[in-house]
């Protein structure tokens, strides 16, 4: 607990808030089928060999996509995505979210966001189980830069901002 008897649990999610992350788009292709979902939990994990860890809430709908498919790709967000994030965060327009925008089709098989500032195919090396999430490893087998000269999406205390607009 902290000096003010705040739960800890509590203090952790309001500490949380002042970590800025960039936005991620998470996308798979299982069987045929698209699966995407906007994540904050994403950050390079090595070099040699270019891996990336993406942490992903065993509730999601896209879990089971993931682990069976075995490749995801990660679309890191422009600024200007935000019809993408409402889309991709609303279960209820889950019918919708492949139908707007410009998609192109990786080489591991996952729809690429063709807005991107950066996008990594990935093959899923190892899934860790912790708690409520999953932490998966992915060993980059691509990159792509399709608009890497415009700002990014950050998110910051529970809103979407440009990188210039939370510096204060």
């Amino acid at each position: 607990m902290t000096e003010h008897a705040i739960p800890l649990a509590d203090a952790y999610r309001g500490g949380m808030r002042q970590l800025a992350a960039g936005v991620c788009l998470i996308t798979v292709n299982h069987q045929g089928q698209p699966g995407g979902m906007i994540a904050t939990a994403v950050t390079s994990l090595s070099a040699e060999p270019p891996t990336l860890l993406v942490c992903i809430n065993r509730n999601a709908s896209m879990f089971a996509m993931l682990i069976e498919s075995g490749q995801f790709s990660v679309n890191v967000l422009a600024a200007d995505a935000l019809a993408l994030v409402e889309m991709f965060s609303s279960s209820a327009r889950r019918h919708e979210r492949f139908n707007s925008g410009q998609w192109h089709t990786g080489a591991n098989g996952a729809p690429l966001c063709a807005d991107s500032l950066v996008t990594f195919e990935c093959r899923l090396a190892q899934t860790v189980d912790w708690q409520t999430h999953a932490i998966f490893l992915g060993e980059v087998t691509e990159v792509r830069h399709p608009r890497s000269n415009v700002a990014p999406l950050v998110y910051y205390d529970r809103e979407f901002h440009q990188l210039v607009d939370i510096v204060r």
